[in-house]
């Protein structure tokens, strides 16, 4: 089913990769796109050496297999900077914005052209 939609031209991606159900083994099976390294790992930048090198080891597999790479949970600089300096492509999290709703976004989008 994943190949099918892959021809209609949907990207994959496989969520909360480095934890639960995500293994290695799926990289080779599925048709993926991208990979969103858990945000677990990404808190421990700077607090944990061991987070840091595991983060560094699946962006380096990621571009090894011409995956795109997605860091969730960014909320600081230093987080920022870590995953920038390692060439990840997107970022999610509270670093940009925090929940909003609907009329807040809106704004947001209204008023961005107007920078």
């Amino acid at each position: 089913m994943l190949s099918e939609l892959k021809k209609l031209g949907v990207t994959i991606a496989i969520d909360d990769f480095g934890t639960e159900y995500s293994s290695l083994s799926r990289l080779k099976m599925l048709p993926i796109d991208r990979i969103k390294m858990a945000m677990q790992f990404v808190h421990g930048i700077s607090a944990n050496n061991k987070d840091e090198a595991i983060l560094q080891v699946m962006i380096h597999l990621a571009k090894s297999l011409k995956l795109k790479v997605i860091a969730e949970g960014v909320e600081t600089d230093t987080q920022l900077e870590f995953l920038s300096q390692r060439m990840c492509d997107e970022i999610q999290g509270y670093y940009f914005y925090k929940p909003m709703s609907a009329g807040e976004i809106e704004t947001i989008l209204k008023n961005f052209g107007t920078r």
